[in-house]
């Protein structure tokens, strides 16, 4: 009798394990294990959603190879560009209170001339500077706007392309370093304070765009890849306090320091949590931060070829017969992505601190080939 319960057990569990949903993660993690290996990365965090919720976290490799300590999944990462999405959403949420409209000019909002000097008649809306299609490139840099205000810089000019504004796509970070600056002069709020208490708060998330405002030992060093050494380098810039110019801060102009085109730090976890709320047209956990018709036109491409919203974009590049919304990011050897499908509720994050440099169709190898493990093993089985 005992052994037939025994079997039965057995059975059971067997079971089990067939059924949709249930997930086995050991061979998933023995591949990026390998994946990591092959891409020299330092360390890796991963979140994975299935049905609107978190059903896996890990965290692989190193936080900080000088000391050896692992990297564990409540250490925060500069995630780089996906830092933009925090931005559009807080431009969602004044849009709705009424403070702004995404047709408004872009130089009544940030306080200075913003035209293109070849198309002086033709208005740069907001909605032109979320979706990269305002014609504003990134060739005089993008942390100050001296860069393109005609009173501080005499070759402003050079900061626009050929193309009519509305009638082009460059992906350009200083259109979203004006975002912030728009964010704050509207809002009266510091930006990183705003997007601290109207989206990171009612979410249950830790993190921010402030360095000395976040728990600094929670901070994955970040390591770039040295071509010619073959090996990763500390960047130590990737979480410089910029003290002395926060110190003299100028509201509605300073905004740049704190990058809101690719400053936030968060975990992997936490970021999954966000990507929750847009996976679920800007809800989650019964906190509703933007409204369904916001979400919707930030995940609605603007632009063919590039699939870009506002500040997220549209794939069918990272996993085969999947079309995906979402954001990467790279900064300082940094790599990063989270993508999701708003129908099937499925959503993956991945983060790595440090990686060899190389891309495969558009996307990171490493990010990619661990985005496809996880899907491959936790989502698809």
């Amino acid at each position: 009798m005992l052994r037939s319960i025994f079997l039965s057990f057995t059975a059971i569990i067997l079971l089990m394990a067939s059924l949709p949903g249930h997930t086995q993660p050991e061979n998933a993690e023995e591949t990026i294990r390998d994946i990591m290996q092959q891409g020299n990365a330092m360390g890796l965090s991963v979140a994975v959603v299935k049905k609107g919720k978190i059903i896996y976290t890990n965290s692989f490799g190193l936080k900080n190879a000088e000391t050896n300590a692992p990297l564990t999944d409540d250490c925060l990462f500069r995630i780089a560009s996906i830092s933009k999405s925090f931005s559009a959403t807080s431009i969602m949420q004044l849009a709705e209170a009424k403070k702004l409209s995404l047709e408004d000019d872009i130089s009544n909002l940030v306080g200075f001339k913003v035209r293109n000097p070849k198309y002086p008649e033709t208005i740069i809306t907001l909605r032109m500077v979320l979706s990269h299609r305002s014609s504003v490139n990134d060739r005089q840099g993008y942390f100050t706007l001296d860069a393109i205000n005609p009173d501080k810089n005499p070759d402003w000019a050079k900061c626009y392309n050929d193309y009519e504004p509305g009638k082009g796509y460059q992906y350009c970070n200083l259109n979203f370093n004006m975002v912030g600056t728009v964010i704050e002069r509207i809002s009266g709020e510091r930006f990183d304070q705003y997007v601290k208490h109207h989206v990171l708060d009612p979410l249950g998330l830790y993190g921010g765009y402030c360095v000395d405002s976040l728990d600094a030992s929670r901070f994955a060093t970040i390591y770039e890849y040295n071509d010619s050494l073959k090996q990763l380098i500390p960047s130590p810039g990737a979480y410089a306090p910029r003290r002395e110019e926060i110190a003299n801060y100028v509201m509605g102009y300073s905004t740049p320091i704190f990058s809101p085109t690719g400053g936030m730090k968060i975990s992997a976890t936490d970021l999954a949590k966000y990507m929750i709320m847009h996976m679920q047209e800007g809800r989650y956990k019964g906190k509703r931060i933007m409204s369904k018709k916001s979400a919707r036109q930030m995940q609605t491409p603007f632009t063919g070829e590039e699939g870009y919203g506002l500040a997220i974009s549209t794939t069918s590049k990272l996993i085969a017969g999947k079309t995906l919304k979402g954001h990467t990011g790279s900064a300082y050897g940094l790599y990063s992505a989270m993508f999701f499908h708003p129908e099937e509720k499925f959503g993956i994050v991945v983060i790595t601190n440090g990686c060899h440099p190389g891309y495969t169709d558009g996307y990171n190898t490493v990010i990619r080939k661990t985005v496809n493990v996880l899907y491959e093993h936790l989502i698809a089985k």
